[in-house]
């Protein structure tokens, strides 16, 4: 059965409020922000949504950054207590193979690389390594998820940080996004 959120009701008075329920929420980065020599995940400033309690949303984003390639990106969520569901995110794997190893993968239009694609499904909080070329070199990571909130509302936040602490910074770039439909 298909899920809706909310369910009008026959008679019921639409009002803005109501109409704007319905809508998915869209967080858009409004500037680049960089983390440098840090491994601990933080919330970033523009990526955050207030949770409802006993709601549930699925989620869709784009993630555009770059930084070096030692220092990498590590994405993970802040949600409510009691928060389950999963994501996954389709980026680049820290591990860069070289157009003439074994076996060949297809090349990069900047360089003679190819990328192994991370496809894990993770737990609502799990964190997941993306990789890096350096800087001037941006990535993209899509991601997607389902968050059941439990009986405690709260902020669910696209939280990150480096994946191997470096001097050079990783950044994630304005225009970033993450759209949230409420669903139940």
């Amino acid at each position: 059965m298909a899920e809706a959120y909310p369910t009008p009701l026959a008679g019921q008075r639409i009002t803005a409020s109501l109409l704007r329920s319905m809508q998915p929420q869209t967080l858009r980065k409004t500037a680049d922000t960089s983390i440098t020599a840090s491994t601990s995940p933080t919330a970033d400033p523009h990526l955050t949504f207030s949770a409802e309690a006993n709601a549930v949303y699925t989620w869709w984003g784009w993630l555009k950054y770059d930084g070096a390639t030692a220092g990498d990106l590590l994405v993970s969520f802040t949600a409510p207590s009691g928060s389950l569901g999963e994501w996954a995110g389709h980026g680049t794997g820290i591990t860069v193979i070289g157009s003439q190893s074994t076996p060949t993968l297809e090349t990069d239009t900047v360089r003679t690389n190819g990328y192994m694609i991370r496809t894990e499904s993770n737990d609502v909080t799990q964190s997941r390594s993306f990789g890096a070329l350096g800087v001037g070199n941006a990535l993209s990571v899509f991601i997607k998820g389902t968050l059941r909130v439990g009986s405690t509302a709260g902020t669910w936040a696209v939280s990150w940080a480096q994946n191997a602490s470096n001097a050079t910074a990783t950044t994630l770039y304005t225009d970033s996004y993450i759209m949230l439909q409420r669903i139940a």
